[in-house]
């Protein structure tokens, strides 16, 4: 599903240049669940963002499902974040002024396709938010919900619009060791039931080795650990 070919990434600040990914090379399968780790710096997140189609000032090629990313127009690359990708991130980006229907339906109001109606979108919100345990905090503000749960809202968010390909930049690292537990467990049955391709950033060990493949980040570069699971 996910080609690298020489994906190299710098940044210039003045007469200076810093190299953040290396002729990075890397193939991920549709329905793996795949880890990436390494220290802060290392070129995780730039990586992530590539994949996404945030940043598209690299060189090499970044293709996902035979799409070439940077070939895209803009238009094409909205509707490829829209569509294809869900993404997740350490902090929960929930608005507090809206309850958590409201906050997972955000998507339905960015989607470029045709108007969804109201009954439809509002169907979806509770199906996506029976995934994730969370149907009866529907009518909820996002502050009255512990960690773990806005983590869960956002989740659902990222799910909404069905997502092939879901991108996690540190998911776990506002939650206690239980409560992260309890996200990669939903994180796996998303990944087993609705066979969507997930790559999780993450500085913890124990939550990178529950993932189908272990990959280390250093320097710039990507580094297989091999299969961690049976």
């Amino acid at each position: 599903m996910i080609e690298l070919r020489g994906l190299s990434k710098s940044y210039r600040s003045g007469t200076a240049t810093t190299q953040v990914l290396r002729d990075v090379e890397l193939s991920i399968a549709h329905g793996e669940l795949v880890s990436l780790i390494g220290r802060s710096g290392s070129g995780k997140t730039t990586l992530l963002h590539a994949i996404g189609g945030l940043d598209r000032n690299y060189t090499g090629t970044v293709r996902v499902g035979g799409q070439d990313l940077r070939a895209l127009r803009d238009g094409g690359l909205s509707d490829y974040r829209n569509r294809t990708v869900g993404f997740v991130f350490q902090s929960f980006y929930l608005l507090p002024h809206l309850s958590c229907a409201e906050n997972v339906a955000l998507p339905a109001v960015f989607a470029r396709r045709a108007p969804q109606s109201k009954a439809s979108i509002q169907a979806r919100v509770l199906e996506v938010l029976r995934h994730v345990d969370l149907e009866e905090k529907a009518g909820a503000l996002p502050s009255t919900l512990s960690g773990g749960q806005r983590q869960r809202v956002a989740i659902a968010r990222a799910l909404f619009n069905r997502p092939s390909l879901m991108l996690c930049d540190e998911p776990t690292g506002n939650l206690d060791r239980e409560m992260g537990e309890a996200i990669m467990r939903l994180f796996r049955r998303l990944n087993e039931e609705e066979e969507i391709t997930m790559i999780i950033v993450t500085h913890d060990p124990a939550i990178a080795s529950s993932a189908d493949r272990q990959l280390v980040v250093r320097d710039g570069t990507v580094h297989e650990e091999g299969a961690v699971r049976a």
